[in-house]
């Protein structure tokens, strides 16, 4: 599973050496605005990178870059994450940095990981935990056959307040 694609895109398994390209993301203020994380130093980012290598190593999910398939420019991020084999469902997560916004990414590269996450894990469920107010996320989310199942209120703090999540998710077709 370390490399998979698309028509345009190349996604591959995040290692080490894709630090810099994680940093530029989510270091990004733009990017993280509604993102659980944000690194501002690339000391800091290492952080990020262990939690992807654990991921892999726990077996409780696997993280790609996504890159042009054309000129091999990396464009952001996604995989899943919580991934629980006795109830066969995964969180999937999914960030770009801000040049790539608006290109039909997600709506491209989301079904290759769905086929992955249904034939390849074997997954019944894959859920998408979005902040209330990141309207952009949701719709996009809508795009690709997920359906909005409720709002968690005050479920989480972020910047000292609680915030409310909305939960959506996308079942195996049977």
């Amino acid at each position: 599973m370390a490399r998979l694609s698309t028509e345009r895109f190349i996604l591959k398994e995040i290692e080490q050496q894709d630090k810099e390209y994680i940093f530029q993301g989510l270091s990004d203020p733009e990017v993280t605005q509604y993102y659980g994380v944000h690194f501002p130093t690339r000391e800091a980012i290492q952080e990020q990178m262990d939690w992807y290598a654990d991921l892999k190593r726990n077996g409780t999910g696997l993280w790609w870059g996504i890159y042009t398939k054309d000129t091999d420019t990396f464009c952001g991020a996604g995989g899943y994450n919580g991934l629980d084999k006795t109830h066969r469902k995964a969180e999937i997560g999914f960030w770009l940095l801000p040049a790539f916004w608006g290109q039909g990414i997600l709506k491209e590269v989301m079904p290759r990981l769905f086929e992955l996450g249904f034939q390849e894990l074997g997954l019944n469920r894959i859920e998408g935990f979005v902040e209330h107010g990141n309207l952009k996320c949701k719709r996009a989310l809508e795009k690709v056959n997920f359906q909005y199942e409720g709002t968690m209120r005050q479920c989480e703090i972020k910047d000292g307040k609680f915030i409310d999540v909305d939960i959506y998710a996308n079942l195996r077709e049977v």
